[in-house]
């Protein structure tokens, strides 16, 4: 999902707009000869994503800067790890350095939170999942965090799968036209390969979903009573998924109730970048 193309094109944005006319202090500072390196440190215990796009930063900056990664995506590092090494002209460093950082940090941010998340329901069986609830532009990056602490991706975008939600549902209603009925004219639009998705917010609404053969039933915003009956209503002719105000706090007592999947959006818009720092010497220094 998240390929060099995507992350080269998304980067250089980026650097573009830190730096759309230069970098004026460093190009005021630092003679153009002079050569640096700089390490990537952990200033607390997580887990690494956006290793690559770390290295991009820097690589697109400057061809002769080199990027050394000890760890990979997915690794969990402690305070006062070593993450990578970047050598190369100072100027270079300096002008990529909160670019790097900016993304490393966010995406280890994100996989970290995940982590838990996945920690919290182990045993279970089930599977944590993120939503479309990222941030507008990086949704592959984020999604790959993701994926780099545990969880797994929902459908990508809006083309992906059908997902009739609330409001959709709703418009439906307004013409007339049952649940069973919408789901059953949807199927017969599309091609084998696509699943369908329901979201519902009530237990009764249950049976005339699964009466038109979906794929997948959300459970949203239920009660840990109402997950339990509904699980037991749907009895296995569709997949589970639980998704609403889910926290860390909460996540345990869901997954509990039998459903087959979680999905959060917490774990892409409410988390914290992770505390890393770049400390840089000159050679010879």
């Amino acid at each position: 999902m998240l390929t060099d193309s995507h992350i080269d094109r998304v980067v250089q944005l980026a650097l573009d707009e830190d730096a759309p006319w230069g970098d004026i202090t460093s190009e005021t500072f630092i003679p153009a000869e002079t050569q640096a390196t700089a390490v990537l440190n952990a200033r607390e215990p997580g887990i690494l994503a956006g290793a690559e796009v770390f290295a991009a930063a820097f690589r697109l900056t400057d061809a002769a800067t080199s990027v050394d990664l000890h760890m990979a995506d997915g690794d969990h590092f402690t305070s006062g790890a070593t993450l990578a090494t970047v050598s190369g002209p100072a100027r270079a460093l300096l002008r990529a350095e909160r670019i790097g950082l900016n993304f490393c940090q966010r995406l280890s941010g994100v996989a970290t939170a995940t982590r838990a998340f996945v920690d919290a329901v182990h045993g279970t069986g089930v599977h944590i999942a993120d939503t479309r609830k990222t941030t507008p532009g990086l949704r592959a990056f984020e999604r790959h965090a993701v994926q780099c602490g545990g969880g797994r991706n929902h459908r990508f975008s809006l083309s992906d799968a059908v997902m009739a939600k609330d409001n959709h549902l709703a418009v439906l209603t307004a013409r007339g036209m049952s649940i069973t009925e919408a789901i059953n004219t949807a199927r017969s639009r599309l091609g084998h390969t696509t699943s369908i998705e329901v979201e519902v917010d009530r237990l009764d609404q249950i049976e005339p979903v699964i009466a038109g053969g979906v794929d997948i039933i959300m459970l949203d915003n239920f009660t840990l009573d109402d997950l339990r009956a509904g699980v037991e209503l749907v009895a296995r002719r569709a997949v589970v998924e639980a998704s609403g105000n889910v926290t860390l706090a909460t996540v345990r007592a869901i997954a509990e109730t039998g459903v087959d999947v979680i999905s959060s959006g917490a774990l892409t818009h409410s988390v914290r970048s992770l505390d890393l720092g770049l400390d840089m010497a000159l050679h010879g220094a």
